[in-house]
């Protein structure tokens, strides 16, 4: 099902690939009910309780994201990024949504995802963007990206984590299909349509703000949000 906000327009592919992901793009609209709480640090020990009941593949992938997040203070940002990238890439298998919970399209919490071992797109941006935050990397730098991805001459629906080193940098992308690290401009295949994070959400390139409540529109990554902070991230 495509998860793209009711209004927003799909993006002309004769853009070029850095004006497409570029960051000057107008922001729409201030997620103001979705900020992260400073207050509010990664608690693992609070996510290790919510594993436990959930079974033993739950707990056994959350100890494993706890060790994770323990060793990546002693990386280079560029390796934080990596290292989750890969993490999830190879420990968590594709499946559709229908298969794991019965819906065309949920977007699973990081905990549902490691429940059940595996996910779809939105699902593995989801889980690599919130063990990035509580690695220490700012969600400034980072933002999940809806796009239409071109596969066998069709465009489909796909979703992506994109990180900034700098706001005006070429981004790096971090895809489920696609394995190690590519800049934005070596993904002619990708096309965005918006992005966002838990700050905002932004129109791909366009020059009009959407009209409407941002928090509406994406109401299952509200939900998300409250999900992931009661889990500990």
């Amino acid at each position: 099902m495509d998860p793209r906000p009711h209004g927003l327009p799909v993006l002309s592919r004769q853009r070029s690939a850095s004006l497409a992901w570029g960051l000057g793009g107008l922001l729409l609209a201030l997620l103001l009910a979705l900020r992260v709480d400073a207050g509010l640090a990664w608690d693992s020990q609070r996510l290790l309780r919510g594993a436990q009941p959930l079974g033993e593949l739950a707990l056994r992938n959350a100890l494993a994201v706890q060790e994770l997040v323990q060793q990546l203070p002693g990386r280079d940002e560029p390796g934080r990024i990596a290292a989750v990238n890969d993490f999830f890439n190879q420990r968590i298998g594709f499946r559709s949504d229908l298969d794991l919970y019965g819906v065309t399209d949920y977007w699973a919490s990081p905990l549902e995802t490691m429940a059940r071992g595996a996910g779809d797109c939105e699902d593995f941006a989801i889980a690599k963007y919130f063990t990035l935050v509580a690695a220490g990397v700012s969600q400034k730098k980072l933002r999940l990206v809806y796009v239409r991805a071109m596969d066998l001459g069709l465009a489909v629906p796909h979703m992506v984590l994109a990180y900034y080193p700098t706001p005006d940098a070429d981004p790096w992308v971090l895809d489920n299909l696609v394995p190690g690290l590519r800049p934005a401009s070596a993904r002619p295949d990708l096309t965005p349509v918006f992005s966002f994070n838990a700050e905002a959400i932004w129109e791909g390139v366009g020059s009009s703000p959407v009209k409407g409540s941002a928090t509406e529109r994406l109401s299952r990554w509200a939900a998300v949000l409250r999900k992931a902070r009661e889990e500990g991230f």
